[in-house]
C-alpha cells in the first residue's frame, strides 16, 4: 500500500510524528519513505510493504497528514501505475520537463572525440533551438582495445562549452559509481553551466550493484536503457531498483534487442512497446534509433531506416530520442557509420514534430470514439 500525504507537509510537525508512529507500528509491515520534488510542490510517498492485505484503507486515510491511500500491486511498486493511482508521470530537471506527453531530443555525438567536433555539434543545436544532447565520456566496449571514452578528462571542456550554447541537459553513460563524483565534482567547479542525465547502457541494466548506487543520489536523473538478451519485464525491474534507492526520476530507453531476427539492423526495433511501457509505468519513454539500426541505409522512398525508426517510436508516443549525429562520421571514434550528418539535422527535427504533431492528433480521434462509446 502507498500512503500519499499532504502536499508539503514538514517532516518535523506534528501530523507527520503522529502519522508515522501509526505507521512503523503496524505489525508485519515495513515503511519505506521518499520524497518527490515537483515544479510547484513537494510530496512525500510512504511505501507500507510486506502483509498490507488486511490494511484498512479508510483508516490510513483517516490519519492526520495522509491524503489519499493507494493500493498498489507487487510489479513496479514506486513507478507502476496502479489502480485509483494519479501521481504524476515525470519530472522536471534544470528547466527542462519530462513526463509521458511532451517531446525532448538528445542529438549529439555517441562518444566525444575533439573540442572542434563538441562546438559544431553544440552550435548546431543552439541554432536549432534545441536544449538537450548526447555526449559520451564513459564508453563500455566489448574489444579491450577499442576507444574506452575520454573519461573525466573531456568533461570540463564538455560542459563549458553546452554552457555557452544554452545546452541544459546532457545524456551521459557512465560505467561506475566514481563517475557521478567526477562528474559532479566538475560541474560544481564550473559553477553548474548544464546539467547530466546519468545513463546506464545496456550492458550494465542488470548491474544490481550499479542501479543501487545512482539510485542512492537525487540530484541527477537517470535514463535506462533496456538491457540484452533479457525480458521487458527484467529491464522494467532493474530501473525500480533505482527508484527503491531514492531516485524516481528515470526515463526507460528502448534501444533495439540483440537478436539475428533483427537483421539487416543491428538490433530487433522494439519501438512498439512505447505504449506498453508507458501503460505499465508511470516513466516517460526514449527511443533509441541509432543503435536500434546502426546504419545509413536508405530506404526506396528516399528517407534513412533510422529516421523511419524515429518515425514509429514518436508516432507511438515516445517522450524522448536519443540519437547520433557527427560533423564528421568519418573521423567518429564509436559508431561513425550510424551517425547523421549534421546538415540532416532541421529535416529531422522538423520530422520528428510533424510525428509527434500526429500521436497528438491520433489522441484526439480515439478520445473522441471513447467520448462517444460512454454517451
Amino acid at each position: 500500500m502507498l500512503a500519499i500525504l499532504h502536499p508539503d507537509t514538514a517532516l518535523d510537525s506534528e501530523a507527520y510524528r503522529q502519522t508515522m508512529h501509526f505507521l512503523e507500528n503496524l505489525p508485519g509491515v515495513s515503511v519505506r519513505v521518499h520524497e518527490v520534488q515537483g515544479a510547484k510542490q513537494r510530496l512525500t510517498e510512504v511505501y507500507l510493504l510486506g502483509d498490507t492485505k488486511s490494511l484498512d484503507k479508510d483508516e490510513i486515510e483517516a490519519l492526520p497528514a495522509v491524503e489519499r491511500a493507494i493500493r498498489i500491486s507487487d510489479d513496479y511498486r514506486i513507478l507502476g501505475r496502479h489502480k485509483d493511482d494519479r501521481r504524476q508521470s515525470g519530472f522536471t530537471y534544470n528547466g527542462v520537463t519530462f513526463d509521458q506527453s511532451n517531446l525532448n531530443i538528445f542529438a549529439g555525438l555517441c562518444a566525444v572525440d575533439v573540442p572542434e567536433h563538441v562546438e559544431q555539434m553544440m552550435q548546431a543545436l543552439e541554432d536549432n533551438g534545441q536544449v538537450c544532447t548526447r555526449m559520451g565520456a564513459y564508453k563500455p566496449r566489448t574489444n579491450p582495445y577499442s576507444f574506452q571514452g575520454h573519461g573525466k578528462g573531456c568533461l570540463p571542456w564538455v560542459f563549458e562549452k553546452a554552457g555557452k550554447h544554452g545546452i541544459k541537459v546532457i545524456a551521459m553513460e557512465i560505467t561506475h559509481e566514481s563517475h557521478i563524483e567526477e562528474i559532479d565534482h566538475c560541474l560544481e567547479q564550473l559553477g553548474r553551466p548544464t546539467g547530466v542525465m546519468v545513463q546506464v547502457g545496456t550492458r550494465n541494466t542488470q548491474n544490481f550493484e550499479l542501479l543501487k548506487a545512482i539510485g542512492r543520489q537525487s540530484t541527477y536523473p537517470v535514463l535506462l536503457k533496456r538491457g540484452f538478451g533479457i525480458t521487458l519485464n527484467e529491464s522494467l525491474n532493474a530501473a525500480e531498483y533505482l527508484a527503491s534507492e531514492g531516485n524516481a526520476n528515470v526515463i526507460f530507453c528502448l534501444r533495439g534487442m540483440k537478436t539475428e531476427a533483427g537483421q539487416p539492423h543491428r538490433n530487433m526495433v522494439d519501438f512498439a512497446h512505447v505504449p506498453a511501457v508507458k501503460r505499465l509505468t508511470r516513466m516517460p519513454v526514449c527511443v533509441d534509433p541509432s543503435h536500434s539500426v546502426g546504419s545509413r541505409e536508405r530506404a526506396p522512398d528516399g528517407v534513412l531506416d533510422v529516421m523511419h525508426a524515429t518515425a514509429q517510436g514518436v508516432i507511438a508516443g515516445a517522450n524522448m530520442v536519443l540519437v547520433d549525429f557527427h560533423p564528421k562520421p568519418e573521423k567518429a571514434l564509436v559508431d561513425g557509420p550510424q551517425a547523421l550528418l549534421m546538415e540532416e539535422l532541421p529535416a529531422y527535427l522538423e520530422d520528428i514534430q510533424l510525428c509527434h504533431d500526429t500521436w497528438t492528433k491520433r489522441q484526439q480521434i480515439y478520445n473522441r470514439l471513447k467520448e462517444s462509446a460512454k454517451a
